[in-house]
């Protein structure tokens, strides 16, 4: 049987539980290609499952390895698979519930996967597919975003949320980014056409109404977004809560208001239209540095932080 390194959790706890070992390398079912990867990326998600957070609702069975984002070269393809060949390079969030993009090798199935934007390096399209795939998905899909509408993106310069200012951007929507002072710079030159600064701003009503509030951080109360939310008004939100939850049920009882909350999905057809952006110079990742397999406990330790800027990415193999 052939072996990999992979980093793996052997129980639940935080980053202190990785560990770098040799483990059986994936065979692909015949729907899914295996891919040698390049490179991976840091999510939030990667250490929350793993340090129990969401134990009783998706509980992880140990030891397990973390890891959703893939870019690298594809291997092997399963007797089903018709969109790829060995030796393409594909780039991919992984369709696992746990996922599994920490090691050399790791299976993803045909519909999970695009081709790499031919523009990006893998460390660079690693960086893209969940935050990415988040991002557009909570826009166009839960959003409604159209072109004209104004948006508020809380957690601008994070990993999902740098993504979400420039597909408004690339949506002709008007974009608000809302970050710290450190860095308004960045989201700017994202192309959000204001940023305010929660650090010395504690409303958000100088700008505004706004047709879609994205909250990517979820430190705010919904009631702080309502005096500036237009009376059609959706918010979007990537981190459920009872009472997030309760709103999104009972808000169309009372008010034209939406309260929608994000679960994303991994789909290539998405990836592919990431692809298109980048490739027209409408979407770039920003790395906030880049770490390799074996320092997986650093960059989860930093992702708790949660104070990068950008994305945090795994170097794998040569």
């Amino acid at each position: 049987m052939s072996t990999m390194k992979a980093m793996q959790y052997q129980r639940y706890g935080g980053p202190e539980q990785l560990s770098l070992n040799d483990v059986p390398r994936p065979i692909p079912s015949p729907d899914q290609v295996l891919v040698k990867l390049a490179a991976s990326s840091v999510n939030p998600v990667d250490w929350k499952l793993h340090n129990g957070s969401f134990r009783f609702i998706m509980p992880v069975k140990m030891p397990s390895i973390p890891g959703f984002d893939l870019a690298g070269e594809v291997i092997e393809v399963g007797s089903a698979v018709t969109g790829f060949a060995p030796g393409e390079r594909i780039y991919a969030m992984l369709d696992s519930r746990t996922g599994g993009a920490s090691a050399e090798y790791a299976v993803v199935g045909e519909k999970a996967a695009a081709l790499m934007p031919a523009t990006l390096n893998e460390q660079e399209a690693a960086a893209i597919p969940l935050a990415g795939l988040t991002a557009l998905q909570a826009l166009r899909d839960n959003g409604r975003l159209a072109s004209g509408q104004r948006i508020l993106i809380v957690g601008a310069s994070g990993g999902v949320g740098h993504y979400a200012v420039q597909i408004a951007k690339a949506m002709r929507a008007h974009v608000t980014g809302v970050c710290s002072a450190k860095n308004i710079d960045m989201v700017k030159g994202l192309g959000a056409d204001k940023v305010i600064d929660y650090t010395s701003q504690t409303d958000f009503t100088t700008d505004g109404p706004y047709d879609v509030v994205f909250d990517a951080i979820a430190t705010s109360p919904f009631k702080a977004f309502v005096p500036v939310m237009t009376r059609q008004a959706v918010y979007v939100c990537t981190l459920p809560n009872p009472a997030l939850i309760a709103r999104a049920f009972l808000m169309p009882l009372y008010s034209k208001r939406r309260v929608r909350l994000v679960m994303v999905k991994s789909k290539g057809e998405d990836l592919r239209y990431l692809k298109a952006l980048v490739e027209d110079g409408k979407l770039r990742p920003v790395i906030d540095r880049a770490l390799l397999l074996d320092q997986l406990p650093t960059a989860h330790a930093l992702s708790q932080e949660g104070r990068t800027a950008g994305k945090i990415v795994i170097g794998i193999g040569a």
